[in-house]
């Protein structure tokens, strides 16, 4: 008996050190990227307007990373560490990165992963991003587009992909390229 008790009790922690958080309003994975919807964005210290503001963002699309929600209140954390509280209504589901390569180079961007380089981007540029692979992303920015690999972007976790299209493989055969 108590063989099984202990047994339980590992496969419950077991269990409860791999659960995904979610969202206690919204039900969805916690954490998570989304971006500002206007250029005027408060972050407060609690999850009301009577709360004081932190910080105060002024470029539109900046990713933020939603590390908690209460009611329409989401916790954010920025690519400073900057934590607090915005509005829901200030936040959109668009995918916006920023350039954050460690060195202080610029960035270079690929017709196609492990292509050739057809642009240069600096550092701390936000960019639209579109869809990501395993090791890189197709971003937006300004009239240009191009891919980017992931280690170079902020706003996208490490083994996150999305909008991936169903004919991803064939066009990776075509690249030649290994995931």
């Amino acid at each position: 008996m108590f063989k099984i008790f202990i047994s339980y009790i590992f496969l419950c922690c077991f269990l409860f050190a791999h659960a995904e958080e979610y969202g206690s309003s919204t039900g969805w994975k916690l954490p998570r990227f989304v971006s500002l919807k206007s250029d005027e964005v408060n972050v407060r210290v609690g999850p009301g307007t009577k709360y004081p503001i932190v910080v105060k963002y002024t470029v539109k699309n900046l990713p933020v990373e939603i590390i908690g929600e209460n009611n329409n209140w989401r916790k954010t954390k920025d690519i400073e560490g900057n934590e607090g509280w915005i509005l829901e209504a200030l936040l959109q589901g668009d995918r916006f990165g920023i350039t954050n390569q460690s060195y202080n180079e610029s960035v270079q961007i690929y017709s196609h992963p492990k292509g050739k380089v057809v642009g240069k981007i600096g550092k701390n540029n936000v960019v639209k991003v579109n869809h990501c692979l395993s090791n890189w992303c197709k971003i937006k920015y300004a009239k240009h587009s191009g891919w980017i690999n992931k280690e170079n972007l902020w706003g996208i976790y490490e083994n996150e992909e999305f909008n991936i299209s169903f004919f991803q493989p064939i066009i990776n055969q075509m690249w030649k390229i290994k995931f």
